[in-house]
């Protein structure tokens, strides 16, 4: 059987197991999903020694520390993993909640209820966490999900397949319901891009390269999720060890995710106080900065910044540094280099904190308060499919209502329209 053949086969089984699953109510996939997490648990030494193969493969090829630290799984992260996929069970079921509805002047009783897309296709990079998160939030909105992982997570994410498929298939919910795409060559990132009419919306979680490439080249409907080029900004009126370890929280409490703080921007009114201290705390932190000239007057070990160090996501402990003249300076430099992921002011300010809450055009904002709490599991959502950077449908961190639509329904006795 050839790679397309495959896919269609999965492809198709998917839509099937969705067919089921949308009608089905809460109790037996809440059951489903207690008993996928009780099973990663029973398997964590399979999982993680397939996870070993993947990250042998990766140092062999000279994968950064940082893509590694994404990539590795062992008991602990399992254990987190099945306790988000509990939290997911308990969270209350978007299928066919009422958004809103009435009695229309004709006596038609309206609703528009939430109803799951259908199959949802995942893209994603290295992270074989995302490929149990993805499966839970599918499950639980109705959702079939075709999850295809990067190749160097091959081993972890068809172990973790392979495991929730089997504690499917002794409860109500169709295994097929989850499914790995067959196949680590391009081509089979391909077939998923062009399965329109078999796959209702395609999810691509990674970086820069991978995502642009699935809304350029996807003929099934795409939500964009964005890379993290995450601000900390000090205003003039910040509280300077507020600031301090806000930033150092942001930038190196977990370097490799898209939440952590990529650029640092302090105001000149307190950079004589606050970025001497800065550059001392993040080199104890193990950053390296990359300043402009304003702040490399501050340190001898500053980096010079690039135009291209302001608008990077590193994912590593390395953070660009900025000094601006006023809010609305820093608020124009995110607008130009920032990803519109997430962005954090620091200040005493009433006044200046809603004006940068209303001018900064990103889907989580954050005031004296870490860039690393725009997650899915931090907003109590148990697990997230992605956080969106695009405007339409949904924003910021995706949880269960973000995988619904939803359709309208009237009920009449016997009206006909005159």
């Amino acid at each position: 059987m050839s790679e397309a053949e495959e896919f269609l086969k999965v492809a198709r089984a998917a839509r099937d197991a969705a067919t089921v699953l949308a009608p089905m109510p809460r109790a037996p996939k809440d059951a489903a999903l207690r008993a996928v997490a009780d099973a990663l648990e029973a398997a964590t030494d399979e999982i993680v020694a397939a996870n070993a193969a993947d990250v042998d493969r990766a140092r062999e090829n000279g994968t950064s520390e940082a893509m590694i630290d994404r990539l590795r799984l062992d008991a602990g992260r399992i254990a987190k993993i099945a306790a988000a996929v509990r939290q997911v069970a308990d969270l209350p079921d978007p299928v066919g909640e009422v958004v809103r509805g009435g009695t229309l002047p004709n006596g038609l009783e309206l609703r528009q209820v939430r109803v799951p897309l259908g199959v949802i296709g995942i893209i994603y990079e290295g992270r074989p966490n995302v490929t149990v998160d993805a499966a839970a939030l599918c499950l639980k909105s109705g959702n079939g999900v075709l999850l295809r992982g990067s190749s160097s997570a091959y081993s972890s994410n068809a172990a973790l397949v392979r495991v929730m498929q089997e504690a499917l298939a002794a409860t109500e919910v169709p295994a097929d319901a989850v499914q790995l795409v067959p196949g680590q060559t391009r081509e089979s990132v391909k077939h998923l891009m062009r399965a329109r009419g078999l796959v209702d919306v395609l999810i691509p979680r990674g970086g820069a390269s991978l995502i642009n490439s699935v809304v350029e080249e996807s003929t099934v409907p795409v939500i964009e999720t964005g890379v993290g080029n995450c601000h900390v900004y000090v205003d003039a009126d910040a509280d300077i060890d507020t600031a301090l370890k806000i930033l150092v929280n942001a930038k190196a409490q977990r370097p490799s995710v898209c939440n952590a703080a990529e650029t640092l921007l302090v105001h000149a009114a307190v950079a004589d106080e606050f970025v001497p201290k800065a550059l001392t705390a993040l080199k104890d932190a193990g950053v390296t900065v990359h300043g402009d000239e304003r702040v490399r007057a501050y340190g001898a070990d500053v980096v010079a910044a690039t135009e291209e160090d302001f608008t990077t996501e590193y994912l590593s402990l390395d953070i660009a540094a900025a000094v601006v003249d006023s809010l609305d300076d820093a608020v124009a430099h995110i607008r130009r280099y920032g990803s519109a992921h997430t962005d954090a002011i620091v200040t005493r300010s009433q006044q200046a904190a809603r004006r940068f809450v209303a001018t900064v055009d990103s889907a989580a904002v954050a005031v004296n308060a870490s860039t690393r709490f725009t997650d899915g599991g931090e907003f109590g959502f148990g697990a997230e499919i992605g956080i969106s950077t695009q405007k339409l449908h949904a924003r910021g961190p995706m949880g269960l209502p973000e995988l619904t639509s939803t359709k309208w329904i009237y009920t009449g006795e016997g009206h006909v329209r005159v």
